[in-house]
């Protein structure tokens, strides 16, 4: 007997995905706010088949939209400077996250490297919000989305 196969997830940046996927989100986007009645109305919008559209419409979606009431975990490097660790605790504080877990190594070279776990509250949070501030900081160096359960 066969095992199922594994459901693998990546996160990639909007610039490395095909643009047929992008025009699946956005015919998801026209249909689910009524801009276009139809499958076939969206996908000739946007100049994609619907095949491609049924192919890959449950395996592209906005990250925001499947964060909300998911945990992430991601790292940061950021400055050993007083107020940059309680700025990226303030952001994920706003845009609704709860801190499940947080460690920080020992800084070295002045750079301390931090490894927190984040529920995104349903409804409320905006992880793609969050996430975007947070490497916008000044004094982080680096933020990379470990896992999202």
């Amino acid at each position: 007997m066969e095992k199922p196969e594994k459901k693998k997830y990546f996160v990639v940046r909007e610039r490395a995905v095909p643009e047929v996927l992008l025009r699946v989100v956005e015919a998801k986007k026209l249909l689910a706010s009524g801009k276009a009645a139809t499958i076939a109305e969206a996908t000739e919008r946007l100049g994609i088949s619907r095949s491609s559209f049924y192919k890959y419409k449950d395996d592209i979606f906005p990250f925001h939209e499947e964060a909300k009431g998911k945990t992430i975990t991601f790292i940061l490097q950021m400055d050993d400077e007083p107020g940059i660790l309680s700025n990226v605790l303030q952001t994920i504080a706003h845009n609704h996250g709860n801190i499940l877990t947080i460690h920080q190594s020992i800084p070295i070279n002045s750079v301390a490297t931090l490894t927190l776990s984040v529920e995104i509250l349903p409804g409320e949070g905006d992880a793609e919000t969050m996430v975007e501030v947070i490497e916008q900081m000044e004094g982080v160096h680096y933020l990379k989305i470990l896992g999202r359960e």
